[in-house]
């Protein structure tokens, strides 16, 4: 053996994968029986975000409490201004009582907050309560808000009567 000659070891894999090293610049190459795909890995978005598990939440509690006649479902929305209320019976798909802030009796003539309007909502809630022989609420549906101002306002008007508990 002469100096400065250097032959390549003969280096060859196995034949399940398809590539077969050679002497010359060691590169694998594919074979037309098997190709190799690059893997590929996708990062996923959250899959909920903060509002939508509040809506989640919601979906499942009314699977669990559903109004009747007699113990309705006490559904509460609260948008940026404005306090919705309804008093729902789910075995029959009807809406017993509803109320809002917007409406004119609510609000009436010496112009009021949002809040006492709110306050108002809860007691005109407690007069139909009365009127429709409903003693008691089978549960308070927020709809998956925070408690502000204008619901805890809603929420002590209830609670003067006993329709909730505090």
């Amino acid at each position: 053996m002469a100096l400065g000659t250097f032959t390549a070891p003969q280096l060859k894999t196995c034949g399940l994968f398809g590539t077969r090293l050679y002497p010359s610049n060691f590169l694998p190459v594919q074979s037309r029986s098997f190709l190799m795909k690059p893997l590929v890995i996708e990062a996923r978005a959250r899959a909920n975000t903060r509002k939508e598990s509040a809506k989640i939440r919601n979906r499942r509690l009314q699977k669990k409490f559903n109004g009747t006649a007699t113990k309705p479902r006490l559904s509460l929305f609260c948008s940026d201004k404005q306090l919705y209320a309804m008093l729902v019976d789910d075995q029959k798909k009807n809406c017993l009582f509803y109320c809002s802030t917007l409406q004119r009796s609510i609000r009436q003539d010496p112009p009021c907050t949002t809040i006492e309007a709110a306050e108002r909502v809860g007691e005109e809630l407690v007069k139909t309560c009365i009127d429709l022989n409903i003693n008691e609420i089978s549960s308070y549906d927020r709809n998956g808000f925070a408690r502000g101002e204008k619901m805890e306002a809603f929420e002590t008007a209830l609670s003067r009567h006993g329709f909730l508990s505090r």
